[in-house]
């Protein structure tokens, strides 16, 4: 998911956020989207405004506020589920609108990510499936999703609640301690609006046992799940990005569902774990692709067969040469335009597989394809799951393939004449496939 942060429900929304104020959005056209977009498109240096069509039916609406310019209004309205109104920072509606139109992941967001797209929830985007170029979708086990009418069965004062207006406004640092109070209030402004929502249809949180406090893991904890030294994980002060968005927060620091971090830890192996598993270790002593150390040893043979140097200049002779016919833009070897021919023959054998027989059982890749691979993956296996995925990717697009039969042409191929072995063979694939590619395998 995109980066945003909403500071507050419009009092309009049908969807409020837990914790966040409610603010006055009677000035926004809520029923034109594009008026939305023109209160702040070409209105002054700094003002802006959008709107889009969205492909299920319904449309998103975004405008700069131009009383508050330090914050933007993100309208988006769902036929069958109505809309939900949101301020958030001016600077952050671009990850909002990418993910409402592009990313296929719902559109209401609580707990750090966990998304509702209408029918169930799923827990944030995580896990990365390159068949489909989007996160894989995964639901929430034994969700429960929470109504406003769910939370006001309980005693609320509205009188204690209260409606913000924009001109001033300046985001909580924190949760508002009463805000059932602010939801009742909130009810009662419903109560005037024609046609409203009823409330038992207007979402306001989720609940499942992965969330419950005592279940949350710190970054001890999410280290443990993945198998990695705590040092191992992103550095929060650097390197926060790469971390999956937190559910909550202790006092220790950020706190993550297990299935989250477990999810985080599939996609850490996913990235770094092919890289892991064909290594090898140079006679310098140091870890490199296994591709490498072996033309490193092969060369430093050949050099050192004359007798003319000492084994331990060979071996420094060799290094260079061994380097430079697979590292760099410059190497002796075309890794770009090889990784494409791969691909490409790869693609060519589903077409014929297909011709006439369309689903029916597809022959193994040739020999020289599967040498080609092991090479290719020995020398580059930091880059076996981007291979793999724009593979499953291109056989969709182009050749309407589904990646579960990639995935088996692929494995079947490699058992029957790969030279690295079986078990290596399904380490390999049950990490780098994405996800699609091996649902029905591993």
């Amino acid at each position: 998911m995109g980066e945003f942060r909403p500071v507050a429900n419009g009092l309009r929304t049908d969807h409020p956020v837990p914790g966040l104020p409610f603010i006055n959005d009677e000035r926004l056209p809520l029923d034109n989207p594009d008026a939305i977009e023109r209160t702040g498109r070409d209105q002054g240096e700094g003002l802006w405004g959008r709107t889009d069509p969205l492909p299920g039916g319904g449309w998103v609406a975004f405008t700069t506020e131009p009383k508050n310019r330090a914050y933007a209004w993100a309208v988006h309205y769902h036929p069958d589920h109505g809309r939900t109104v949101l301020l958030v920072t001016d600077g952050s509606w671009s990850g909002l609108h990418h993910d409402w139109m592009y990313g296929h992941t719902g559109f209401l967001y609580r707990h750090g990510g966990y998304w509702w797209d209408g029918t169930a929830w799923h827990r944030p985007g995580v896990v990365f499936d390159g068949a489909y170029e989007r996160y894989d979708a995964r639901p929430v086990q034994d969700a429960l999703t929470v109504t406003a009418a769910d939370l006001l069965v309980h005693p609320a004062d509205p009188g204690k609640g209260s409606i913000a207006t924009i001109a001033g406004f300046t985001a909580h640092k924190t949760a508002l301690p009463n805000w059932r109070d602010h939801l009742a209030l909130w009810a009662e402004h419903r109560q005037r609006v024609p046609d409203a929502r009823p409330l038992d249809q207007c979402v306001v949180d989720l609940k499942a046992p992965e969330l419950e406090p005592g279940s949350l893991v710190d970054r001890t904890g999410l280290a443990k799940i993945a198998n990695i030294p705590e040092d191992d994980l992103p550095d929060p002060k650097y390197e926060d990005h790469k971390m999956p968005e937190p559910q909550a927060h202790g006092a220790g620091g950020p706190l993550w569902s297990q299935p989250v971090a477990r999810d985080w830890a599939e996609q850490h192996h996913r990235d770094h774990g092919p890289g892991a598993l064909l290594s090898a270790t140079t006679s310098f002593g140091t870890p490199q692709p296994q591709g490498l150390v072996a033309d490193h040893n092969r060369l430093t043979k050949v050099i050192h067969v004359d007798g003319k140097q000492t084994e331990e200049a060979a071996k420094t002779l060799a290094w260079w040469p061994a380097v430079s016919l697979t590292v760099g833009t410059e190497s002796l070897v075309p890794m770009s335009a090889l990784r494409t021919t791969l691909i490409e023959a790869v693609l060519s054998h589903l077409a014929t597989g297909k011709k006439g027989r369309s689903g029916i059982w597809i022959g193994t890749l040739r020999r020289d394809v599967v040498k080609v691979f092991d090479w290719y993956v020995q020398r580059k296996p930091d880059h076996t799951a981007g291979l793999l995925s724009e593979i499953c990717l291109d056989a969709h697009t182009r050749l309407d393939v589904d990646p579960e039969t990639v995935g088996q042409l692929i494995r079947r191929s490699l058992h029957h004449d790969s030279t690295l072995g079986k078990e290596t063979i399904d380490a390999l694939l049950d990490t780098a496939l994405p996800p699609s590619a091996k649902a029905a395998e591993s």
